[in-house]
């Protein structure tokens, strides 16, 4: 029999109000959540990667704790600038004329791309990746429906003015903060922070990606889509809608404007904003634009599994700055193995005699995930539930299989094969590795276990299972080929 859906209160973090608040969904029986998704115009890095492992667990607790999860994640694949606001290029023709790719293609490789990577992290899919260019003509019937009211045309384009809405910019403090700074000035705006609703091709351009409109054959104003899709498929007004916190600033502020236009309302088009917060490099912040930027791939070619970087990301609250550095990956690399080896453990044992209750446990994770998504607060309470021997390994196992649905690490069907990531250039001969394993001998004589598991873990990406303990007295085996 299923265990009662979890009884905690969720509260989560409003970037509306600046404030924790009490979920209650508009409708239990269907929360809706809308998720910012990729521009396809390149690979996503993994500062991008951050914000769908938050999202990922928003969807997974929601639906632990009983309520059906409608979950719309779109694809930009028109009318994102090379800027947040009204200067440069679309970033999908832009790619287009640098590679001298159709752009159709460019478009469908990195959708693809993307989900991989997503598939690779353990997220889940959403309900749909609805694509922009699939809803230009409901984009054009939105700005027809708010054009008398609310727009002003210009030689380049339709512009919104942002003064025909009540407290423009409210979500990003532009009045507090000065967040209209980042918006660059375009000529014959009526304000600054007005924006492009649709953008005419210029005299004698030819895009690849361009429609006919009343204000003249040309393309949506990236903002346009997200109020459109999602208005199509959640409603005009939802329960929550996430994304980075660079949306704050500029696109969902935007979004906010173009949903109290079309609605005649004050209300916003969803009732919590949510935003996870930066991925940082100190050898500069995470920027596709830069053209050097950290893929999955890239964590993959150097002997790390995806879930490492899932398991690094949990370890942060999600409105936290999180750093990236090797040593962390690799740390997390290490406990990820650690809690595979104990449930393997566990495994090999599940037929004892079952002993104890784990209530306690799932109370604790509960209460820990529904503290806005506390998720640095979870992990102790699945290593302490994993490694509790009052509790009979049928227990423990049964009990994982909350974790494994909240944090989606797989645990329960992960294994160290599975771990056995290559980097993509390693080589090691014997004498290398009778060399590690002299090193790794003298770090655990030393007592420095954190060197002697980064020794075992640079033995293991090469292909060696290090035998600790082997009565045989062999200290490694080469892993066999295809494992």
């Amino acid at each position: 029999m299923n265990a009662p859906p979890p009884a905690n209160p969720l509260v989560l973090y409003n970037s509306l109000t600046r404030t924790t608040e009490t979920f209650r969904p508009i409708d239990p029986a269907n929360v809706r959540v809308y998720s910012c998704g990729p521009t396809v115009y390149n690979y996503a890095h993994i500062g991008n990667l951050r914000a769908y492992v938050f999202t990922d667990t928003l969807s997974r607790v929601l639906r632990w704790k009983g309520w059906p999860l409608t979950h719309i994640i779109n694809i930009t694949d028109v009318g994102h600038l090379t800027s947040d606001a009204d200067a440069g290029d679309d970033k999908m023709e832009a790619a287009a004329r640098k590679t001298g790719q159709d752009i159709w293609s460019i478009a469908a490789h990195y959708t693809r791309a993307f989900k991989q990577n997503l598939k690779d992290l353990g997220i889940d899919d959403p309900s749909r990746f609805p694509l922009a260019t699939d809803h230009v003509p409901q984009m054009i019937a939105f700005a027809q429906a708010i054009e008398a009211r609310h727009c002003y045309r210009l030689p380049d384009g339709l512009y919104f003015d942002v003064t025909t809405v009540p407290d423009y910019g409210r979500l990003a403090r532009h009045h507090d903060d000065e967040g209209e700074g980042r918006i660059d000035p375009v000529a014959g705006k009526r304000h600054p922070a007005d924006f492009a609703i649709w953008r005419a091709s210029a005299p004698g351009e030819k895009r690849q990606m361009e429609w006919d409109s009343p204000w003249g054959r040309g393309a949506p104003g990236w903002h346009l889509e997200c109020s459109v899709m999602s208005r199509q498929y959640l409603g005009a007004q939802f329960d929550i809608h996430t994304g980075g916190i660079d949306h704050r600033e500029i696109h969902h502020p935007n979004e906010i404007a173009q949903n109290q236009a079309h609605q005649c309302s004050a209300d916003t088009g969803a009732n919590i904003w949510m935003h996870n917060n930066f991925l940082v490099d100190r050898t500069g912040k995470m920027s596709k634009s830069s053209g050097a930027f950290l893929k999955l791939q890239t964590l993959v070619d150097r002997g790390y599994h995806p879930l490492a970087y899932r398991l690094m990301c949990l370890q942060a609250q999600y409105r936290s700055e999180m750093e990236f550095t090797w040593d962390g990956l690799a740390a997390a690399q290490v406990r990820l193995k650690r809690l595979v080896q104990t449930v393997e453990g566990l495994r090999a044992r599940a037929d004892a005699p079952e002993k104890g209750d784990a209530a306690l446990y799932r109370e604790r994770l509960d209460a820990a995930l529904s503290d806005d998504l506390a998720t640095p607060r979870a992990l102790p309470v699945l290593d302490e539930m994993l490694g509790d021997k009052k509790l009979s390994p049928g227990v423990r196992l049964a009990a994982l299989a909350d974790f494994d649905a909240t944090l989606g690490l797989q645990l329960g069907t992960l294994t160290r094969a599975h771990l056995r990531t290559r980097p993509k250039d390693a080589t090691l001969d014997e004498a290398d590795i009778e060399a590690k394993l002299a090193e790794r001998r003298a770090a655990r004589a030393e007592k420095d276990f954190a060197r002697s598991d980064m020794i075992r873990d640079v033995l293991v990406a090469a292909g060696v299972e290090v035998m600790d303990g082997d009565p045989l007295g062999w200290d490694w085996k080469p892993v066999a080929p295809g494992i």
